[in-house]
């Protein structure tokens, strides 16, 4: 009797670590990255106008509790120090994840536009050539916006420092444009997502799929198909908690529906 109560003993764990197994397969199989460890900022570097390259000023991008912070609570007053944190690997065909929530208030003397406002900078230029007292980096900025309580501030709007892109099949020179997207108000947790496949972008606000657009470019024209990823500290504090990279291999196939 022993022997049997023994065997579906055993029998039963391997059937409970199979679904467990398979169930990490499937998770693994997915192909996503975390880009941020919950620990530190390793594989990431800050920038600061007026500082070098690796210079934390104010020690403003923090790990707090496994959260990504940007944190003012050093900070008297901005006087233009636009900070950006890069991550060490450039893509050119992925889709970026982050769940994000604004907290606090912003800093004294930060622009009104910059309140409860963040962004995924995509396709930067490198880190290493971005000059010292410059603002903010050739890219593609993808705006993480929060809401004042009331009326519309939709999240996931676009900027374009340095660059241009084709809004409706058209070039735009416009350095804002508005998406249209969702607004959140308060310190909800929020999640996007943006898929980049080369000079092709999409931005999807919890699932839905917010706006497209395609043949990103810099201001002389040239394709903008690749290069690094950063975020933003720029006088509004934002915690995340997680930043995931999937890789994409075939351009070919264009933007998913």
């Amino acid at each position: 009797m022993k022997k049997i109560q023994i065997f579906a003993a055993l029998l039963s764990f391997g059937i409970s670590f199979g679904v467990e197994t398979t169930e990490k397969t499937k998770a693994d199989q997915a192909g996503w990255i975390s880009l941020f460890n919950g620990k530190n900022l390793d594989g990431w570097t800050p920038k600061f106008s007026g500082s070098d390259l690796g210079v934390n000023y104010k020690d403003t991008f923090q790990v707090r509790e496994g959260l990504l912070t940007i944190d003012y609570s050093k900070w008297e007053k901005f006087n233009g120090e636009f900070g950006h944190l890069y991550y060490k690997t450039p893509y050119s065909n992925y889709k970026i994840r982050g769940t994000y929530r604004f907290i606090g208030k912003q800093v004294n003397g930060g622009p009104g536009w910059a309140n409860r406002n963040n962004g995924f900078m995509l396709h930067c230029q490198d880190p290493k050539t971005i000059k010292k007292n410059q603002d903010f980096p050739n890219s593609i900025e993808v705006q993480l916006l929060g809401g004042f309580g009331k009326g519309d501030r939709g999240t996931l709007n676009i900027c374009t420092p340095g660059t241009h892109l084709h809004w409706n099949g058209k070039l735009t020179k416009a350095h804002v444009i508005n998406t249209k997207g969702p607004t959140f108000h308060g310190d909800r947790w929020v999640t996007v997502e943006i898929e980049v496949r080369g000079d092709q972008f999409k931005h999807i606000a919890e699932g839905k799929v917010v706006c497209k657009y395609d043949k990103t470019q810099l201001n002389d024209g040239a394709p903008l198909t690749s290069g690094y990823i950063s975020i933003q500290a720029e006088t509004a504090p934002i915690q995340f908690k997680s930043i995931e990279l999937m890789v994409l291999r075939d351009k070919a196939k264009g933007l998913t529906e």
